[in-house]
């Protein structure tokens, strides 16, 4: 039985080290390849052993003012998983306590949705309102996608907790939105946190909204990345730099909050 165990065991891990490295290895010839030259890297005797080089961070940050990108890019996905928190929290407790699934229903749909189907009338109306090329449509725009999830997400978490809980801050003379603020707020961390973290890696990746309805002004990452390329070559080298900075930040912040996001995960797929 050992004997079988052991060998379970052994396939299992060599299964997992198979899907690590089919999985990790664009990422790791990416990072190469952002410290290569143009011709290092169209070199296959280069692939591992080669001279390394800063240059194409240097004209990241320097020919492409790349630091302009980033800002943009944390001004719409911090200002679209905040007002999707704002609206998204209370949402989700009233739909939990109230059993309110039919409009849960409908949030599913607007999430299940393709964005590409709100593309065209998102672009009509700030046409309209004349604001392409601002942040507010942008952030708009990518609440789209972080508000449903948001809601979904807090939903199973919120009844997860116990009614007694809001039950004993109503005896103690709470008002219904003081037991939200005051209790339920303050123990429901954890999926806050996984939530938020998830719809500001959504906004943080988004390409297809940016494209149509940013401008240079408030031009983001993803959309940045089209600066190395051209009709004749692609800047093969600092394209890669771009994508390791565009990864580098939601790499740190998901492995900073690793343990919330677990932590909430699992607290919001047990009801209580």
């Amino acid at each position: 039985m050992n004997k079988h165990k052991k060998a379970a065991n052994l396939i299992f891990g060599g299964l997992t080290i198979m899907v690590l490295l089919l999985f990790a290895f664009p990422f790791f010839w990416m990072l190469l390849a952002s410290f290569k030259t143009q011709g290092q890297i169209m070199s296959t005797d280069q692939l591992f052993i080669f001279k390394p080089t800063m240059d194409n961070y240097t004209d990241v940050f320097k020919e492409y003012d790349f630091l302009k990108y980033i800002f943009n890019s944390f001004v719409v996905a911090l200002g679209s998983t905040l007002f999707a928190l704002l609206l998204g929290l209370p949402a989700a407790y009233a739909i939990a306590r109230h059993n309110l699934q039919k409009l849960g229903l409908v949030i599913l749909v607007a999430r299940i949705i393709p964005g590409i189907t709100f593309l065209i009338p998102w672009f009509i109306l700030f046409s309209k309102l004349e604001l392409i090329d601002t942040f507010p449509s942008l952030i708009l725009s990518h609440m789209l996608v972080g508000l449903p999830f948001i809601i979904w997400i807090m939903i199973s978490f919120f009844e997860a907790l116990p009614t007694e809980i809001e039950e004993s801050g109503l005896i103690d003379g709470c008002t219904r939105h003081q037991v939200f603020m005051r209790i339920i707020l303050p123990i429901s961390g954890p999926g806050i946190i996984t939530s938020s973290l998830l719809s500001f890696i959504f906004s943080w990746n988004n390409f297809m909204f940016s494209i149509i309805l940013a401008g240079d002004q408030t031009k983001p990452l993803p959309v940045a990345v089209f600066n190395f390329m051209s009709y004749s070559e692609i800047n093969w080298g600092g394209l890669m730099a771009a994508a390791c900075i565009i990864t580098l930040p939601v790499l740190i912040i998901a492995l900073l909050a690793q343990r919330y996001v677990v932590s909430g995960l699992a607290a919001g797929a047990v009801k209580g």
